[in-house]
């Protein structure tokens, strides 16, 4: 059986991000991963509490890593984007590798070209650390359809 890890990037724990998790993860097995619990200092600070290395061993103990973010300003939330920024300068990012990842990316009214941003961030993302990418949800039924496959 396959874990699946859902990272919340919403400073929400039960807001919306959370709910279209659990409607893409219906009847399936899944941890969740709240960032706003986790002290995550943005690339270049280094603090003693830093939590990333603890995030990162949850996210690589997994095989399909659903990931979401409502989308504040215009784009991801801070939390999720310094995630991002983190991954990419760890040496640890290569075992990331074969992994399946889900993205979710939902607001009140976000414009299609915030969007097609979320998505081709997490597209690229996942291009070059060599994880398979089955797409973004923006709603309930994307949400649903995409889950379908998990």
């Amino acid at each position: 059986m396959k874990r699946i890890l859902f990272i919340n990037g919403s400073p929400n724990r039960n807001g919306n991000t959370t709910a279209m998790a659990k409607q893409m993860l219906a009847g399936k097995k899944y941890e969740t991963l709240n960032l706003v619990d986790y002290k995550i200092y943005p690339l270049g600070q280094s603090f003693d509490d830093d939590q990333f290395s603890e995030v990162m061993q949850r996210i690589l103990e997994a095989d399909v890593l659903v990931m979401g973010s409502p989308v504040y300003w215009h784009s991801m939330t801070g939390q999720f984007r310094t995630l991002l920024d983190r991954i990419y300068a760890t040496p640890l990012k290569h075992q990331l590798k074969e992994k399946d990842l889900y993205f979710i990316f939902q607001g009140a009214g976000p414009s299609s070209a915030m969007l097609e941003a979320g998505n081709y961030t997490m597209s690229v993302f996942c291009r070059l650390f060599g994880l398979h990418y089955y797409g973004m949800a923006t709603n309930s039924n994307e949400a649903e359809k995409l889950g379908i496959n998990l």
